[in-house]
């Protein structure tokens, strides 16, 4: 593909504008970082701040990842038209009016709200990449987009123990305050540099597409939450589960017939590519069934006859090893597929994680074990969300490689979203009436279902994609190591690193 097919930049910028589109690419990609990092490590001092259940604190996080769910997919579309930064310039002043509103809260309803508009932040990743493919050569494009994914794993693994450093010393408003001081600066920066236009044709937006599958997301969410509370066979909770699997089935059905789907469902028949989705699923809801389970551990109260009573920012520390551990793995990764092939990636990274979420549902008693387990999530982490992308683009056309990858993001999404909800479900179940922390029991739990989740994954991904060819190009080996460093914090990724579509080999 020549260069002039995917340059487009304006003749008429100024050559400092051209500059410095990559920095502030680089620095929302860094910003996503920041605004995940204003999740977990808060949960138990907002629990004791706001006088709320540790299971209810869970949905601080799961707000956002409820909205990031839905925002990537739908940011996605848009980012596929000519108006790239008006999607980032929308996205960010929301993410700054949700952390302003949070900082500013008076009651826990507004904070969850707050964090809700923050989570639309999380669809910026695939936005700032589909902008360095747009605007750059091709030659250029590739090493911007590695810069991207690199800057976001780099920035999420120093983004939590900032905030948590913050939220000690301070209090964890003062967390939202330097969210929204971050936000408000990336956003200026965004409008100056960025260019206006860019290339891509507008197309009808599946306004349908986003509402059923919206409510779908949304209904699933609200049950995992709060049927405990409701009861799982009770009325409302009934209600609940058939009002969300009605809107899922229409949702399908209306994309398999509308000319511009949301998201394109029909790459589910080819089992390479149901293997990623289901994989990516399963594990999605794994890890947010994990990461905040472990960080809640570390900082409650050892008075409670459980857990580490450590500080918030020791507890964003916990984080530390797990990035170290997955890109660790991405160094591995090609020497693992020269000796054992790729069929072998998921299960491999899979039992990894399932052997460290059960190893600390047996053995908490001291601090360390905690960041052993995180290290070795993370090289669990790291194999499985390096080898799922492979199997999507072995096994579609180049020019059905980006809705391929949106379809295998959104699952991921959705699953992040699960799990943290599953989690506050079950933590809920084990908490008493009136109590802030559940049983330990709960703790125990979540982590074995984790566990299972894990090992089901490992099962599926090896027998459901039949006979796979070993190997992979020399294109999607960079990919799969770009995807395991943004993967080790659960970032989102929505589209094909190499853009949507990527040139044939040999062009």
């Amino acid at each position: 593909m020549p260069d002039s097919a995917t340059h487009t930049s304006d003749s008429h910028d100024p050559a400092w504008r051209e500059r410095g589109t990559l920095p502030v690419l680089v620095a929302i990609a860094a910003l996503v970082a920041i605004i995940s990092s204003l999740g977990a490590p808060l949960i138990p001092s907002i629990a004791r701040s706001d006088h709320v259940s540790l299971s209810a604190a869970e949905w601080v996080l799961t707000a956002a990842l409820m909205t990031g769910a839905l925002a990537t997919p739908a940011m996605g579309r848009l980012a596929d038209g000519p108006r790239k930064r008006r999607v980032i310039e929308v996205a960010l002043t929301a993410v700054l009016a949700g952390c302003v509103l949070s900082a500013l809260s008076s009651s826990f309803v507004v904070l969850i709200i707050g964090r809700g508009m923050q989570g639309i932040g999380l669809g910026l990743l695939p936005v700032t990449m589909a902008i360095a493919r747009s605007q750059f050569s091709f030659a250029k494009a590739g090493p911007a987009i590695a810069t991207l994914s690199v800057s976001a794993a780099v920035g999420a693994g120093l983004g939590y123990p900032i905030t948590a450093l913050i939220a000690q010393f301070l209090n964890y408003r003062a967390a939202f305050w330097f969210g929204a001081i971050t936000v408000a600066f990336v956003l200026a920066l965004a409008v100056v540099v960025l260019p206006n236009r860019s290339d891509g044709h507008s197309r009808r937006f599946d306004r349908i597409g986003m509402v059923t599958l919206g409510a779908a997301v949304v209904g699933v969410s609200a049950e995992l939450s709060e049927g405990g509370t409701w009861g799982w066979t009770s009325l409302w909770s009934l209600v609940i589960i058939t009002f969300s699997a009605l809107m899922l089935a229409l949702w399908i059905a209306h994309e398999l017939k509308v000319a511009d789907p949301l998201i394109d469902v029909r790459q589910v028949r080819n089992r390479s590519v149901l293997t990623a989705d289901v994989s990516a699923f399963l594990i999605g809801v794994a890890m947010y069934l994990f990461l905040p389970i472990v960080i809640e551990f570390v900082q409650i109260p050892t008075a409670i006859g459980y857990g580490f009573g450590s500080s918030i920012l020791v507890s964003g520390l916990v984080f530390v090893p797990l990035s170290i551990g997955a890109f660790g793995a991405s160094r591995c990764l090609t020497a693992y597929t020269d000796r054992f092939g790729t069929r072998t990636m998921i299960p491999f990274g899979s039992l990894m994680f399932a052997a460290s979420t059960l190893f600390f549902a047996i053995e908490h008693r001291a601090l360390w074990e905690a960041f052993l387990t995180a290290g070795i999530a993370g090289i669990g982490i790291g194999f499985t969300f390096a080898a799922m992308p492979g199997f999507v683009v072995r096994a579609v056309p180049v020019s059905e490689t980006g809705s391929a990858m949106g379809l295998y993001q959104v699952l991921r999404s959705i699953g992040l979203s699960l799990g943290s909800a599953l989690a506050a479900a079950i933590l809920i179940t084990f908490t008493a009436q009136g109590h802030t922390y559940p049983s330990f029991e709960g703790f125990r739990v979540t982590l074995i279902v984790a566990s299972a989740l894990c090992a089901m994954t490992a099962l599926v991904s090896y027998l459901l994609p039949g006979n796979v060819v070993g190997g992979l190009l020399q294109e999607v080996e960079r990919m799969m190591e770009e995807e395991a460093q943004v993967g080790a914090v659960g970032l989102m990724l929505a589209e094909d690193p190499l853009g949507t579509e990527p040139p044939a080999h040999g062009d």
